[in-house]
């Protein structure tokens, strides 16, 4: 059966019922179906026509305090007048639609086990956005106490409209649950500061938490074509309530690599592409650095005194794209700032949302095991809005459930980190070499490359104009191969190394320039003699395999302070330390950890011009320097990753 059959079909219903942006993306080569792809295709199909007959379609316009009135569409069974269900709610900014009076979504709530459950489902445009009065703010700043009707902020959203729909929607038992991914995520947990006590269960699933550290920047350095794909559509300006969206931006070619590299410095993108109209863009332009601006959009020191009757169930993917952050601090958050407080955490293999669409089964070129979004879904999910929503009881629900990549098995803890993870070093070595053992000199102190901002280093080894989901597992060997990526490798490992955690990186380095980027990939390089995956590509060959399993990029301007960046002193030994975010995987027997350096990872990150300007969004042509980097790895100075073993 060919390549492309199954899975295009089942990801065009599935993405056609999601709640979240979707990123266009470049033809590939699609793996076989297993049946459970078939049983998921067949459970969409048969969906569509359970939604139509079971539930009833209402579209309400509600009034929040400051008269503002926010499109709310509301599902309820049938037989909602006999039987009181709670309500299970979405806030999105990316339309609730079909908007047409008899038209149906062709899926509803997190899951098909939840709807077939029994649930009233309440979906809303957020205040801006399509079909809802008022103005949108991207990631609206949360005030900790709102005065007046005029005071709001997304908690006084979420509480009107629970008041609402409790006190005048559908007959219900007065329960409330609230449930969104990506952005939606973002809105379950600021509806956490609604406080509102009918809101008995929430689950923000790979929340936005701060936009310095998500989505568009990862340590100050900014995620371009990420950002430039998602506001050339998103971004551009709504003037009235609309049903309709906006078109995705047209590249002119598949090759994005060179489609941006043809744009130049950043500011060409305004006076080429978006013409003044994507506001958002230019204020992330006029903000280089963690300034008023985006401190104002950090969630996370909000999330405190929230309501302990609410239960928070956060969910990621260890292979998000997006919003790996978000979720990991918002869980952290909430655990920190609310004693006493049901905080749960799900991590699974999945690529961003991928807990709700698909199986869960292959992210790019690797398996992970029969279904583990069907499992989260049917074993995790559902029985914590059950518990909290109809039986009014604590589930069974462990502190953290987390998915160890390697062995492909759930594990279960309490705490995340887990506490029994013995923090240990590797240690960068000559000759290539990483490991436990501390370097001991007599051979060469560092190794140097040439970063040339005119030749990046690719982000992928395909062809693809946005930041693909896939790129978190993809084969590594065409970066190794360079000679400006700096590589290192355990020997062959001889027992399980399992790790779990941040890791935090402490890089020792130098330049010739005055600015530079530092980029850190965590890789498990497989056996040679590793046999090829049927479900793949024949092209793809898994014997000698570099599959990456973390990755993170940091400013070398932002070391010292995100808000007040400093230039590198020419040729001076310089220490950067930053966090790589977490991961739990187990590194096989047989198989090697491979550490990579680089300074550029394009198009996927901006280019830094090695030149310390005030702000690299305003740079010039003329700022794009070629520069030396040195890493160091003597006794004195130690380049070195601490790392989490379980």
């Amino acid at each position: 059966m060919p390549h492309s059959y199954f899975r295009p079909v089942l990801l065009a219903a599935l993405f056609t019922a999601g709640s979240f942006a979707v990123q266009a993306q470049q033809p590939v080569s699609y793996p076989l179906a297993s049946e459970a792809d078939r049983q998921q295709m067949a459970q969409v199909l048969s969906d569509t026509l359970y939604i139509q007959q079971h539930y009833t379609k209402t579209e309400y316009r509600i009034a929040m305090r400051d008269g503002v009135k926010l499109y709310t569409v509301v599902y309820a069974p049938n037989d909602a007048d006999k039987v009181r269900y709670p309500i299970m709610l979405s806030r999105t900014p990316y339309a609730v639609g079909p908007y047409e009076a008899g038209k149906y979504k062709k899926s509803l709530g997190p899951s098909s086990t939840m709807m077939r459950e029994g649930y009233i489902f309440a979906y809303q445009d957020v205040r801006g956005r399509y079909m809802s009065e008022g103005e949108f703010v991207n990631m609206r700043p949360a005030k900790d106490s709102p005065k007046g009707k005029n005071d709001i902020d997304e908690g006084t959203d979420t509480f009107d409209t629970i008041e609402w729909l409790v006190k005048k929607g559908p007959k219900n038992n007065g329960r409330v649950g609230q449930w969104g991914i990506s952005y939606p995520g973002f809105y379950t947990a600021t509806g956490l500061l609604s406080r509102h006590s009918a809101l008995k269960a929430a689950s923000p699933q790979a929340p936005i938490a701060d936009w310095f550290w998500d989505d568009f920047h990862h340590n100050g350095a900014f995620f371009l074509p990420h950002a430039f794909n998602f506001l050339a559509s998103f971004g551009l300006p709504r003037p009235v309530p609309t049903p309709t969206g906006n078109p995705g931006f047209k590249h002119g070619t598949p090759d994005g690599y060179d489609f941006f590299m043809k744009m130049g410095p950043l500011k060409n993108a305004d006076a080429r592409y978006y013409k003044g109209q994507v506001a958002f863009w230019n204020e992330m332009m006029a903000h280089p650095n963690y300034d008023d601006f985006w401190q104002a959009r950090n969630l996370r020191p909000h999330l405190k005194n929230l309501n302990k009757q609410t239960a928070v169930l956060t969910v990621g993917g260890f292979n998000d794209a997006e919003d790996l952050f978000g979720a990991l601090k918002i869980y952290e958050s909430i655990e920190k700032q609310n004693s006493g407080m049901q905080n749960s955490f799900v991590m699974g293999p999945w690529v961003h949302g991928g807990w709700a669409r698909g199986t869960g089964e292959l992210v790019g070129n690797v398996a992970y095991g029969e279904s583990p979004s069907l499992y989260y879904q049917k074993e995790i999910e559902a029985p914590f809005f059950k518990a909290y929503l109809k039986d009014n009881k604590r589930p069974n629900v462990p502190e953290a459930t987390v998915f160890e990549g390697g062995t492909n098995k759930w594990r279960t803890f309490d705490a995340w980190p887990p506490k029994q993870a013995q923090e240990r070093t590797m240690y960068f070595q000559a000759d290539g070499k990483i490991g436990f053992e501390a370097p001991t000199g007599g051979m060469a102190e560092f190794d140097q490359y040439i970063s040339d901002p005119a030749k990046p280093v690719p982000s992928n080894e395909g062809m693809a104009t946005g930041m693909t989901r896939e790129y978190m597992t993809d084969d590594q060997r065409f970066a190794s191969r360079r000679p400006d990526v700096l590589t290192y490798q355990t020997d062959v490992l001889t027992e399980d190394l399992t790790l779990a955690g941040p890791i935090e990186a402490l890089l020792q380095v130098a330049t010739t320039g005055t600015d530079a980027d530092w980029v850190v990939k965590i890789i498990d390089v497989y056996p040679n003699d590793t046999p090829n995956n049927p479900r793949l590509n024949p092209s793809v060959k898994l014997g000698g395999y570099q599959q990456m399993v973390r990755s993170e990029v940091m400013r070398g301007r932002f070391r010292n302070s995100f808000s007040q960046p400093e230039a590198f002193v020419p040729n001076q030994v310089t220490a950067v330390p930053f966090t790589v975010q977490d991961l739990c995987h187990t590194f096989r027997k047989g198989h090697r950890l491979m550490v990579q350096v680089q300074s550029s990872w394009f198009p996927m990150v901006d280019r830094n011009p090695q030149t310390f300007v005030p702000n690299i969004f305003e740079a010039d042509e003329k700022d794009f320097q070629t520069a030396s980097h040195r890493l160091y790895h003597s006794p004195a100075k130690a380049s070195q990753l601490k790392v989490r073993v379980l």
